[in-house]
């Protein structure tokens, strides 16, 4: 199986996931596009994301299972639809409101070039972070992690390019799903905002072989011991 990291993270975050996974599958953890030791040559696009997943999986033996968190699981929907060989598809909390606006991501997107572009990368770890509901003391110490900051430049790719409209061809996820036919487990945890509860339930109904399941008392990122039963469960059926 492929893990596909979400924003900002490289493999080492998925690192734990991929250790306890490792004793049932031969696990793929990769460093996406911009990321720790994998290239970045311009321009980016989310095809060239979809090659790189691509030739992970022909590394692999030619076909295999991924699974994609959070906008990780937004390029695995990229990847399925465009019919990568790939067994069953996991997508874990997909970060898509409904109620955004797409002037409104534009505007955010810009903030962070410009950030970037003023070489304040941990300000814009800052601002995603914050952004994102998490604590403010986990802000503060996780916006001076190196490997965090070394990878701020990909938050222009992930969520943006990834989990824009354009490259979706003008739809929705639900509406792109609708073309998906891989099996696939859609996971959400009770403790995340219901807005995005309410959008795994609705690709899970969307795909043609989808199935939900929420996680109680979990949010979005959900320890390795309480994730890879419920991954093990499903992959390996």
């Amino acid at each position: 199986m492929v893990i596909v990291g979400g924003a900002l993270q490289g493999r080492a975050s998925y690192r734990p996931l991929a250790e306890v996974l490792a004793a049932r599958f031969t696990v793929f953890n990769y460093d996406r596009r911009g990321r720790g030791d994998s290239g970045d040559t311009a321009p980016y696009s989310v095809e060239r994301e979809v090659e790189d997943l691509a030739a992970v999986i022909a590394a692999a033996g030619g076909f295999a299972s991924v699974y994609g968190h959070s906008s990780g699981a937004g390029l695995v929907l990229h990847a399925a639809e465009r019919g990568l060989p790939i067994d069953k598809i996991v997508l874990h909390e997909l970060p898509f409101d409904p109620d955004e606006d797409d002037r409104a991501t534009r505007e955010e997107a810009e903030k962070y070039r410009l950030l970037l572009d003023e070489g304040r990368r941990g300000d814009a770890v800052e601002l995603f972070l914050a952004s994102a509901g998490m604590p403010p003391e986990i802000v503060a110490h996780v916006r001076n992690d190196p490997a965090m900051v070394a990878n701020a430049p990909t938050l222009l790719y992930d969520p943006f390019e990834v989990m824009s409209t354009e490259s979706r061809g003008c739809r929705t996820p639900v509406e792109q799903a609708d073309a998906v036919t891989n099996p696939a487990l859609v996971l959400a945890g009770t403790e995340s905002p219901p807005w995005m509860v309410n959008t795994a339930r609705e690709l899970a109904n969307a795909l043609t072989q989808g199935k939900l399941h929420v996680m109680e008392g979990q949010g979005h990122v959900v320890p390795p011991e309480l994730l890879s039963p419920v991954l093990t469960e499903f992959l390996a059926t």
